[in-house]
């Protein structure tokens, strides 16, 4: 494992408590999202990610659009999708987006696809459920023929032919950086190995230890079909402040008001103080100061072998100013301890 890790930030656009304790706009959480983004590249940072929904939590519907004015407002900082839910849109159209943002930003964007874990941009755009499957795989299958910038003859169920087509803009050097979502199938695992590209593996509760397997078969799958080997991220959600407790103090109540909504969408159960203490000690949970975050971030890295670790800083109602304080601490005391951690171990 090197100590030149890519060390990021991912964000949904929760909607946020404002200083009076009631529930902002979302223009102006979107305002805000922009402003954690230029901090971010005032930083170091390496990336920020901004997730897309439809729904009156999240605030973000057009990530490439946010994405633009991040990249008019920053210098360094990669930029790109949280997740793009792929079956749901339309490759071209993405490709376009994207190629657009790495223009305006002089090739600092990339794309992170992924099927999504909620469910309500199909109704929105007209696609059924049921195509869920098909609609995902035929929609890759063009967006890796996309990216390969050269007239593209494609055919399949899902939207008419393409007969030597050209896509408009190209990207300007090299190719439009890829990642596949993964959440933990492993058909995802080989699909990504197959259209040789970079995995992400969304890690949201768990030891991240268990996705060891899926590592490896990723990495199997990659030699069996003679590919070159290629990164693996990871995107989990967490939370820093000057002290563990300050920093569980802080997430408690907007992780338990975010997860009991959507759990009560899914028929699950309300979350408990013993589950979150569970997620933070032993899963997936980088919630404390910035020496237990930097250790766990080190040893999720060595035990998976990542080349990119991305923290979702954002958390159901988390007001702005502690998302900000947590990405200050993030990119001024996490990432070079990190570093120091993961050097280290090379001698």
């Amino acid at each position: 494992m090197s100590g030149t890790i890519e060390l990021g930030l991912d964000t949904f656009g929760d909607v946020t408590f404002g200083a009076d304790g009631k529930l902002l706009a979302q223009a102006q959480v979107i305002r805000n999202l922009v402003d954690q983004a230029v901090l971010a590249d005032e930083l170091n940072i390496d990336f920020i990610g901004v997730g897309e929904h439809h729904r009156d939590d999240f605030a973000v519907s057009a990530p490439e659009v946010v994405l633009a004015a991040i990249a008019a407002r920053t210098q360094r900082i990669h930029l790109g999708s949280a997740v793009t839910v792929l079956s749901s849109d339309d490759p071209i159209r993405v490709f376009q987006r994207f190629s657009t943002v790495n223009a305006i930003s002089n090739g600092r964007a990339e794309v992170i696809l992924g099927r999504g874990s909620f469910t309500e941009s199909f109704p929105l755009f007209g696609f059924k459920l049921n195509d869920y499957e098909t609609l995902f795989t035929e929609k890759l299958d063009l967006f890796a023929a996309l990216l390969k910038q050269e007239p593209v003859t494609w055919q399949g169920s899902t939207r008419p032919p393409l007969k030597d087509q050209r896509i408009y803009p190209p990207i300007e050097t090299g190719t439009l950086k890829t990642w596949i979502g993964v959440g933990g199938s492993p058909e995802s695992v080989v699909r990504a190995a197959r259209y040789h590209l970079p995995m992400m593996l969304a890690i949201i509760g768990g030891d991240p230890k268990r996705f060891r397997p899926y590592v490896d078969l990723y990495h199997d799958a990659l030699s069996q079909l003679g590919g070159p080997s290629l990164p693996i991220g990871v995107h989990s959600p967490g939370h820093i402040a000057k002290t563990d407790e300050q920093a569980r103090e802080e997430l408690w109540p907007s992780y338990k008001q975010m997860h009991d909504r959507i759990g009560g969408e899914r028929g699950w159960g309300p979350t408990s103080i013993a589950n979150f203490n569970s997620e933070a000690d032993l899963g997936s949970l980088y919630v404390g100061s910035p020496e237990t975050v930097a250790k766990k971030i080190a040893n999720t890295a060595r035990a998976l072998g990542v080349a990119r670790f991305d923290m979702k800083y954002s958390s159901g109602p988390m007001e702005h100013a502690k998302m900000m304080r947590s990405i200050e601490l993030f990119g001024s005391k996490v990432m070079p301890m990190v570093r120091d951690l993961l050097a280290s171990d090379k001698g």
